[in-house]
């Protein structure tokens, strides 16, 4: 009689990917593994993943095998014939619109796989496409897609911390964009800036500020401009903050500036995170819009694959509000 196969090396699923850091920000691109998500347009596979299809977005992201600072870039067929992938990208919370430093990531693992080489490359992504660069020294370039201000000067009050005046704006996500003028943003203020920002955003919630069509203003961004450096403080929607200084992030706080008058188009805005890290954005005006592109570079830190063995009881991940 043949011994019954042991669960020890049984495996149910496997996930292939790569690691990669944007400015010290993590993005795992997903390369297969998943099953396929319905739908006509990228938004429509969005909606599906986050409907039907949410325990892989666990199983990739949270505890055991992910953790509240990764970001996901699951890799899919374009919709639109002329880019070299698709891709939705998701955290810990859900599936979100865009990220500039996961575009990053997965144009820097498409090079890395050998898919691509140096060039201009489209990207089919839930909000539209949008273009990054690979230049030659390995940096990339996104040109995001449109940004603009919301709501200018928008104030909500916040338990602990009195009147907050900020900006609504959209770079692919929705920001509440707060001036904090000369304080500085270190990362020993990092728990007291986790306190402020989750607070603010809560605030806003109850007061029912949105972005466009009641959309769900789900990031928060700080900056300040002591010792004449413009640095960043941005809270995710997971509740963790970006190590990076955000792409989007970054594209919201330039539709500000054009709207204000305060940074002209072609002009270089250095944007630093509150780690040190740096991203380069600017901007053109094209068809009245404000089009962003945001410079940084990422850098392949592992490659591998997810395994799921019969009896894993945090297989599909560790929902840690359910504990």
């Amino acid at each position: 009689m043949s011994p019954a196969p042991s669960t020890v090396s049984t495996v149910t699923h496997r996930i292939r990917f790569v690691d990669s850091h944007s400015a010290g920000e993590p993005t795992r691109v997903v390369l297969d593994g998943f099953p396929e998500l319905p739908g006509e347009t990228l938004a429509q596979q969005r909606e599906a993943l986050s409907r039907d299809f949410d325990r892989w977005r666990t199983l990739v992201n949270l505890e055991p095998r992910g953790n509240e600072v990764l970001v996901s870039a699951l890799l899919l067929p374009p919709k639109s014939p002329d880019c070299v992938t698709g891709v939705v990208y998701f955290n810990n919370a859900g599936p979100l619109g865009m990220c500039g430093h996961g575009t990053m990531g997965v144009v820097t693992t498409l090079a890395y796989l050998g898919r691509i080489g140096p060039g201009d490359h489209r990207i089919d992504t839930p909000v539209g496409v949008v273009t990054a660069t690979l230049h030659d020294d390995g940096r990339v370039s996104v040109a995001n897609v449109p940004a603009y201000r919301h709501l200018k000067d928008v104030t909500v009050t916040v338990e602990g911390l009195g009147e907050v005046r900020g900006d609504v704006a959209w770079g692919g996500n929705w920001f509440y964009l707060v001036d904090v003028g000369q304080r500085t943003l270190n990362l020993g203020d990092i728990p007291a800036l986790n306190d402020e920002t989750l607070r603010i955003r809560q605030a806003l919630r109850e007061a029912g500020i949105t972005g466009k069509d009641g959309a769900e203003i789900d990031h928060i961004e700080l900056f300040s401009h002591a010792g004449g450096i413009n640095r960043n403080f941005v809270m995710c929607p997971g509740g963790a903050y970006d190590r990076s200084p955000c792409g989007t992030g970054t594209s919201a706080k330039l539709a500000c500036l054009a709207a204000d008058g305060s940074l002209e188009p072609d002009q270089v805005w250095r944007q630093e995170s509150v780690i040190g890290s740096v991203f380069e954005g600017q901007y053109s005006i094209r068809d009245g819009q404000v089009h962003p592109v945001i410079t940084g570079r990422a850098f392949i830190t592992l490659q591998g694959e997810l395994i799921v063995q019969p009896g894993d009881p945090f297989a599909w991940g560790i929902r840690l509000e359910e504990g």
